[in-house]
């Protein structure tokens, strides 16, 4: 059986790890961190990773699981690491990926910690807890106690749609709505939770939750690499939609582990972005505060963001970003929705608004450059647009599904950033400034696939006619010709 242990962040008190130990017993601290031994677990990686399955579970020495018997598992982890062309070639960057986590058992980046949190209950011998969600958390976590033989009780927010609440009770979980937002809502499931003796799943401040993440970092390192044909590559930049701030603390953690094992040569830059309607992290970071503002009232209709108070995760976050780098970047709904169809209509990726919101982000930091046009860039696309979007879907989508809306300030263009003001700004927002009487335009570039993506973006905007020249003497000969 392995040995674990672990340290308290506030007063450095080290014990050995035992199931799911909740507080630091000397000063009553939250968040405790496990030490493993890297050194080991470097050499035993490069010798015999290779031959492992493809789950997080290949990575079994870093995670705090005691005995492999007691692994619940439905095949999580090594999800896609896709570069994306298309609108790399739109923000004039083709070092963009996308970490997949679509194709997750229930299609969210949550399954990791469902694996790993489950696996630890089963270790510790519990029958039934409680969890509280916005919705991914709920359906992963029921999926595998339902596979463990768990009892789950799974507060909902009120803002949940019904169609998750349905997935939920098919693994036969008990459902509990509040009728109020999430961070009322967790309030009352750890209330239950003390009433009937109950384990409360805490999220964040779980060290189970935490770890979980770092296999993210652990793959997208070693598919990177395969890319690059070596054995472990770090990119730039890892950028991520916001809650709770459970998976970049997760994330970095895992690049850390990496760093110090010395199979990366540099810890990604890391980006949070969150959405205008609940952006207590963005806020607090811009206005310089140690601690974290509370949204009471969250206005996006992107409820699995609505996290108002981020306690403990946003002092950790922003002494990442102060440190390694990165950024705290805030885009409103429409800016995620208008990024959720590119990537769909452009990639073929359909994807959460959540994960949207990541996109959104991206492309802001490409255009206020703080993303360079050489920069390694991947982007969690944490779960699948599934049918219970609809309502997001019918009022954005659906009625406009013949064309794509203006992306405002997304810089699209398919050189450098930087070449001429209109370049800079994106292509978009230059039409957006042509006159209606604009019919005809000609796309004057040297590489086809460039004028072939432009193409496409035009015809999304309108049906203009257009005209092709691959250089600039063949396109001012075109130019006169149709005058």
């Amino acid at each position: 059986m392995k040995k674990i242990l672990y340290q308290c962040t506030h007063c450095s008190f080290k014990a050995e790890y035992t199931n799911l130990i909740g507080a630091c017993p000397k000063c009553g601290g939250e968040w405790l961190d496990p030490l493993y031994d890297l050194e080991e677990t470097a050499a035993t990686w490069q010798s015999d990773l290779s031959q492992r399955d493809h789950t997080i579970w290949r990575y079994w020495e870093l995670l705090p699981i005691r005995d492999p018997k007691n692994i619940v598992s439905l095949g999580e982890g090594w999800t896609p690491l896709l570069q994306i062309e298309n609108m790399g070639a739109m923000l004039g960057n083709r070092h963009i990926f996308v970490k997949d986590e679509r194709q997750g058992p229930t299609a969210s980046f949550k399954d990791r910690q469902a694996s790993l949190a489950i696996s630890a209950m089963k270790e510790a011998d519990i029958k039934e807890a409680v969890v509280a969600s916005t919705g991914n958390v709920a359906i992963s976590y029921s999926a595998y106690c339902a596979r463990s033989g768990i009892k789950l009780w799974a507060f909902l927010d009120s803002d949940v749609p019904h169609e998750k609440m349905r997935e939920v009770t098919l693994y036969g979980t008990e459902v509990i709505k509040v009728s109020s937002n999430y961070d009322t809502t967790k309030q009352i499931a750890a209330k239950f939770a003390d009433y009937r003796n109950l384990f409360l799943d805490k999220g964040i401040k779980s060290l189970i939750a935490r770890e979980a993440m770092k296999t993210l970092a652990f793959e997208v390192a070693e598919q990177l690499g395969r890319v690059r044909g070596v054995r472990w590559a770090a990119p730039d930049w890892y950028i991520q939609a916001v809650s709770g701030g459970m998976g970049p603390i997760g994330v970095w953690r895992g690049f850390k582990d990496l760093y110090d094992m010395k199979l990366i040569d540099k810890i990604p830059k890391i980006a949070i972005i969150q959405t205008e309607g609940c952006a207590p992290m963005v806020n607090s970071f811009h206005k310089g505060l140690d601690i974290s503002e509370i949204v009471h009232n969250p206005t996006s209709v992107i409820n699995v963001l609505a996290t108002g108070n981020p306690g403990l995760a946003y002092p950790f976050l922003r002494q990442l970003v102060l440190t390694f780098g990165g950024a705290f970047v805030k885009v409103n709904d429409q800016e995620s929705f208008r990024s959720m169809r590119v990537m769909a209509q452009l990639e073929g990726i359909s994807m959460e608004p959540a994960a949207a919101v990541a996109c959104a982000g991206l492309v802001k930091l490409v255009q206020d450059q703080i993303i360079g046009p050489h920069e390694t860039v991947v982007v969690n696309a944490s779960g699948h647009t599934f049918p219970i979007e609809k309502q997001i879907l019918e009022s954005e989508i659906v009625k406009r599904h013949t064309r794509v809306q203006n992306i405002d300030g997304e810089a699209v263009s398919v050189t450098e950033p930087g070449v001429t003001a209109i370049r800079q700004e994106g292509l978009i927002n230059a039409l957006k400034r042509l006159d209606e009487k604009v019919q005809s335009i000609a796309i004057i570039e040297d590489e086809p696939d460039a004028r072939l993506l432009l193409r496409r973006i035009l015809q999304y905007e309108r049906k203009y006619k257009i005209y092709e020249a691959a250089d600039g003497a063949s396109g001012m000969a075109l130019i006169q010709s149709k005058k």
